[in-house]
């Protein structure tokens, strides 16, 4: 459990239940670890700042002089406002809109493409400025048919076979293609889907093409273990290697680019945990239900894509194992963060630690069934800081009736 026991316990009694915990030290970890293993000089990390937008995380990250992918007008204004550069920010949206287009391209912010329709409006409205083009890879992996973004059945990317007409528009345009950008999927389940991917990014990324590059972004996807059984990949290794394939580019491309790569859940998963409290117990002919005082709105991935999230029991670790369903309180049959789970016995008024919760649960929350979205609450160098409140039930109806017209 990447914070442990006693930190979690401290916390929900200091400011209550349900509860998102980050330990910092560890995201910077996670973060650093990359910049270890791909010995590459000209490395920069683009944390995946859908991941987690919690601003006392993205404020570290941004002393730590890590970039930014951002997906929305939305995420570059909070990522200007926190203090990150304009040339620290890529803007990787889909299905821009033109308002959307004009309110980024305001800002200074680099912008990747990745369709033909808006590359040819951004080069009729904006000719002679800097874009970077996203391509699809032609690479299907991913730790679900939802998160994969490679291959003929995503949405993402302009197709390889089109490169060509992407180098005429550009042309036509004045436009300068300053990077290249892929992304595979998240949770990659094969090393050499990335090995892959690089490979054919690299493939069009030729002089004559694209004669003022100045990065190549091989997206993110790092997978991360959640089930106690899985075992970690050997990273180094796989740094090693994309450091090999793209010395052999740079070499035949006849200089030294910079290499990106975009986690969002390598940095933050592992940091997190959602902190919960039993209420209910049932026995329903045998299958045992612990209800308790959240639900998939605020860890929405269980429910999502069926993901796997270890579950501890902090208050009753060595109690005598039984099977539960661990249910939410929302008005759904499928609001459970496990299923038919082994776990030390459950009490009504126990607490219950959701782990791997930093990354693609708090900021794919909402308040469906009007439940405010739980605190959170950072820990650096053992000290535990209030990052965000979490609102009442009478704040959230008068921020809803505020916002009314």
């Amino acid at each position: 459990m990447a914070v442990s026991r006693d930190t979690l316990l401290q916390a929900a009694r200091e400011f209550g239940t349900p509860l998102f915990v980050y330990d910092a030290d560890l995201m910077l970890r996670r973060y650093q670890e990359l910049h270890d293993v791909i010995a590459w000089p000209r490395l920069t990390i683009h944390y995946a700042m859908k991941a987690n937008y919690n601003v006392a995380l993205l404020g570290i990250l941004n002393a730590a002089g890590a970039a930014l992918d951002t997906v929305s007008p939305g995420e570059v204004i909070l990522a200007r406002r926190i203090g990150f550069p304009v040339e620290r920010i890529l803007y990787t949206a889909n299905s821009m809109t033109d308002a959307e287009v004009r309110e980024v391209q305001r800002t200074g912010v680099l912008m990747n493409i990745g369709s033909l329709s808006r590359l040819e409006k951004f080069g009729r409205e904006f000719p002679g400025t800097d874009v970077c083009i996203r391509f699809n890879p032609d690479v299907v992996d991913g730790e679900t048919a939802k998160t994969t973004t490679g291959g003929p059945a995503t949405k993402f990317g302009i197709l390889m076979q089109d490169a060509d007409r992407v180098a005429d528009l550009v042309s036509r345009h004045g436009l300068r293609v300053v990077g290249l950008h892929e992304h595979t999927g998240s949770g990659l389940t094969r090393e050499s889907s990335v090995y892959r991917s690089m490979q054919n990014l690299m493939s069009l990324a030729t002089p004559a093409r694209f004669p003022d590059l100045r990065f190549l972004d091989f997206g993110g996807g790092f997978k991360v273990p959640y089930r106690p059984e899985e075992t970690r990949v050997d990273y180094a290794a796989m740094g090693a290697e994309i450091a090999r394939l793209f010395r052999e580019f740079c070499g035949a491309y006849g200089r030294e680019l910079e290499m990106r790569f975009e986690p969002g859940r390598y940095i933050v998963a592992e940091c997190g945990c959602l902190v919960i409290e039993v209420n209910t117990l049932k026995d329903n002919q045998g299958r045992l239900m612990a209800g308790c005082n959240s639900g998939f709105p605020q860890l929405i991935r269980p429910v999502m894509y069926g993901a796997y999230h270890h579950i501890v029991n902090l208050t009753n670790p060595d109690g005598p194992e039984a099977v539960y369903d661990v249910c939410g309180n929302i008005c759904e049959t499928g609001d459970r963060f496990a299923e038919l789970r082994p776990l030390p016995e459950i009490r009504e008024g126990d607490l219950l630690a959701i782990e791997n919760a930093g990354a693609y649960c708090y900021s794919m929350g909402g308040v469906y069934n009007l439940r405010p979205m739980p605190a959170e609450v950072v820990i650096r160098a053992g000290e535990l800081h209030l990052a965000r409140r979490g609102l009442s039930n009478h704040e959230l109806v008068e921020q809803i009736l505020a916002e009314s017209v």
